[in-house]
């Protein structure tokens, strides 16, 4: 019997009136405030979750640090944000590894403009804090971004890092290159982890079917193995592309060629390794 927990390794909660929300404008269906009380129903077999930054700033991180001290212990883990190019980055996020529940940082990589951001000499020194205070670096990337960041590892290579929605492949228009040659150089040369999340909004939101995601699984699958993938339901988010119940019987399905212990890694022993999940 299998006693691996299961782990949701990448939702979002968000209360518009906090208003650091830019992206999230009045004419996405999402536009509303979501709660863990609205996400618990959906759960399911789930007993633990990371609750992931949507917002550029240290306020919303305490927030959500807030959220997961009174959650009864279902967030077992923030990924949070700070100014990585800022002088005293290094001072802030040794202050925010105080907290314990604190696990990782997200820069919006896919927001900014300079691909190579994450390069710049005045990231450098964000990066080592990360290493020193024992935090993980969740990368919000989309392919445009895969010819320069294997240089991230090449710079870092102690640095904890995850790929956030498998990059983002172009699934909407069925582009499968480069994406798939530069993740699988990714996958070969790092050792990297990549979330299995985030991809049906990718697609062509709610008339995707089950074969315009399985080639994409399968090269994530094929490229990282069920020991370095990492499930996540990307809610409230995936409510765009048919909602928390069709993503997790999608990934079931195309999850059913692993065995059952490669399938408990995906949906819950590699995040608990990965983010140090207690």
């Amino acid at each position: 019997m299998l006693l691996t927990a299961q782990i949701d390794a990448h939702h979002h909660v968000w209360r518009l009136a906090r208003g650091d929300y830019d992206w999230l404008t009045p004419n996405l269906p999402i536009h509303r405030d979501y709660t863990l009380d609205d996400l618990r129903p959906k759960l399911g077999e789930i007993t633990g979750t990371v609750l992931v930054q949507a917002a550029s700033t240290e306020a919303e991180t305490r927030y959500l640090l807030d959220i997961a001290r009174t959650s009864d212990g279902l967030v077992r883990g923030v990924i949070g944000w700070t100014d990585f190019a800022a002088p005293d980055a290094p001072d802030r996020i040794g202050a925010m590894a105080r907290d314990p529940l604190l696990k990782g940082l997200r820069p919006m990589l896919q927001d900014m403009e300079d691909l190579e951001w994450i390069l710049r000499p005045e990231v450098q020194p964000a990066l080592r804090a990360l290493v020193r205070h024992n935090l993980r670096l969740d990368l919000l990337i989309r392919p445009r971004h895969m010819n320069h960041i294997h240089r991230l590892a090449e710079a870092h290579p102690d640095l904890p890092v995850v790929i956030d929605h498998g990059a983002k492949p172009a699934i909407r228009i069925g582009l499968f290159q480069p994406w798939g040659g530069q993740l699988r150089y990714l996958a070969r040369t790092t050792n990297w982890c990549c979330k299995l999340s985030g991809l049906v909004t990718e697609a062509n939101h709610l008339q995707w079917d089950l074969d315009d995601i399985r080639p994409y699984v399968d090269h994530l699958i094929a490229c990282f193995g069920p020991e370095r993938l990492i499930w996540g339901s990307d809610w409230p988010v995936v409510n765009l592309a048919g909602g928390y119940a069709a993503w997790r019987a999608t990934t079931d399905t195309l999850l059913g060629g692993l065995s059952a212990a490669e399938k408990a890694a995906v949906m819950g022993g590699n995040a608990m390794r990965f983010y140090g999940l207690g």
